[in-house]
């Protein structure tokens, strides 16, 4: 690989290191180094995981994403600074005028790319969908956003079966959502015969095989059960090549208003994987993998009088949708100022739930209409 001046590496395929190696393909040398062979459109997962028809919806290939650059199907291993070069695991090295850290988060399963090849995540996609259908009694811990979907998901994939959705908080959609987001979560989960059990905390209580019990001791189970209780940043490896001085207390990489690593100008940092205070959404991601493309822009061309880096801007509110299955859901609409709009099954089965985004995020990938 031919060094360059203008050779910006990004670790990482996920939304936000996508949406910069499109928009950088033309003005730099891009590399997109990342371990799987296909993008993975986790929006996706969790009807991949119950629903035999979505089993492969959730895979994009990576090769029409760059016209001038290369994706590579390998594991960053290690960041050399001071030669500019990222150290893979293969044992090769790969020079940087640019580096852009975009790995992400790491999910619970189902919503996981399980191994690194399509047939192994569709694999386990496949072993989720039998367990599913052939339960008795299905669990989901978590009442978040993964947490309703995934509940709704199982209640439409297993209808004999006993659902049951487990919160620690006093209302679904506690720590994301309106109150009148929990409240339509709620009420179409009741009427689905969803068992939901608020302000119950779930841990596992040992011994052999899985058992689980509330705060009060009372034993709780089922033939399947899911945890969706949040995700951890994908960066033990930056701590485990020494560079642990860029996390913070949470595993996230710290970074400036302009997404950069603190106290380097050649590295940034997007998406899940940084510590920006917004709600860790893929418009989140693209947003930032946008806005950097820009402040790269600026780094590489900084002869150029007038071109500078430009401070990224949180987004107090996204558009936020849960779906209830392809016919139902609940909708976070910003409007002006400061003010939301919440939309309930019809809007939201157009707006996302039917689809899933898959037209949007194959257009982000240079990939035509399926």
């Amino acid at each position: 690989m031919t060094t360059n001046t203008r050779h910006v590496v990004i670790i990482g395929g996920g939304y936000a290191g996508v949406r910069l190696a499109r928009e950088l393909d033309v003005d730099a040398d891009v590399t997109l180094i990342d371990m799987k062979e296909a993008f993975f459109h986790r929006v996706a997962s969790l009807r991949a995981s119950a629903d035999k028809d979505w089993t492969s919806v959730p895979f994009i290939p990576y090769d029409s994403l760059l016209t001038h650059g290369r994706v590579l199907m390998n594991k960053a291993v290690r960041i050399d600074t001071a030669q500019r070069r990222v150290v893979l695991g293969t044992g090769h090295q790969v020079p940087y005028a640019v580096l852009v850290i975009a790995t992400g988060a790491d999910y619970q399963e189902p919503a996981r790319f399980t191994g690194s090849t399509v047939a192994e995540a569709a694999a386990s996609f496949r072993n989720h969908q039998r367990r599913i259908a052939e339960a008795h009694s299905l669990m989901v811990i978590g009442g978040g956003p993964s947490g309703v979907e995934l509940a709704a998901e199982l209640r439409l994939a297993n209808p004999r079966a006993t659902v049951t959705l487990a919160h620690s908080g006093r209302r679904l959609l506690s720590q994301n959502g309106t109150a009148r987001m929990g409240r339509q979560a709620h009420t179409w989960l009741e009427r689905h015969d969803v068992r939901v059990l608020l302000d119950t905390s779930v841990a596992s209580a040992g011994g052999v095989g899985v058992r689980l019990r509330d705060q009060t001791g009372r034993p709780l189970g089922a033939d399947v059960v899911f945890w969706t209780t949040g995700t951890t940043p994908n960066t033990l490896w930056l701590r485990l090549a020494g560079l642990g001085s860029w996390l913070d207390e949470r595993g996230h990489v710290r970074v400036d208003e302009y997404l950069r690593v603190l106290g380097r100008r050649d590295v940034f940092a997007i998406g899940d994987v940084n510590d920006v205070s917004e709600a860790k959404l893929s418009p989140s991601a693209v947003a930032q993998g946008q806005a950097t493309a820009h402040n790269i822009r600026a780094y590489l061309d900084r002869s150029k009088h007038g071109n500078l880096p430009r401070p990224y801007k949180p987004a107090p509110v996204r558009i936020f949708s849960v779906p209830f299955g392809p016919d139902g859901g609940t909708t976070l609409l910003p409007t002006l100022g400061r003010d939301v709009l919440v939309l309930g099954n019809r809007a939201t089965s157009a707006l996302k739930s039917k689809h899933l985004a898959i037209p949007m995020t194959r257009k982000l990938l240079g990939r035509p209409k399926a």
